[in-house]
């Protein structure tokens, strides 16, 4: 294989290329706030942790809680957290939410599906309050 003395510099444009596309993709895969969540529609729910899942790009959460607009009836709520690695930046551990936990959390309901929304905070039995590193906050910053 023979190399000229462009090689360099066809190898440094390649691979500023390639990373643009990789992080292009990434931007583009990641729903922004205000396309799932309403931020006319906030919610406070208490109730009690059923399900914990530590994953990308959002780590998850479930309740067993009334909807304040059907207090006779308990649904099982999904919140949406940030990333793992944002929530570890802002304080949370693996253990922080346990199914049993109970905890009051406040956000936004989600535009197109019952019971599912946005976190922003999570307080627990004792008062000790997380913030949830949101798309909403993130989104608002920028």
């Amino acid at each position: 294989m023979k190399f000229s003395k462009n090689t360099p510099a066809v190898a440094f444009a390649a691979s500023g290329i390639l990373a643009l596309a990789v992080s292009g993709h990434r931007a583009d895969a990641h729903h922004a706030f205000a396309a799932e969540f309403d931020r006319e529609q906030p919610i406070e729910i208490t109730g009690t942790v059923t399900n914990v899942e530590w994953t990308n790009p959002h780590a998850r959460f479930y309740v067993d809680a009334p909807d304040p607009d059907r207090d006779d009836e308990i649904f099982n709520w999904n919140f949406e957290l940030g990333s793992p690695n944002g929530l570890m930046r802002a304080g949370w551990r693996r253990d922080s939410l346990k199914p049993g936990d109970v905890v009051t959390v406040t956000g936004w309901r989600a535009r197109n599906a019952a019971h599912v929304a946005n976190a922003r905070a999570v307080t627990d039995a004792d008062g000790n309050r997380l913030f949830a590193n949101s798309s909403a906050e993130l989104e608002a910053s920028d």
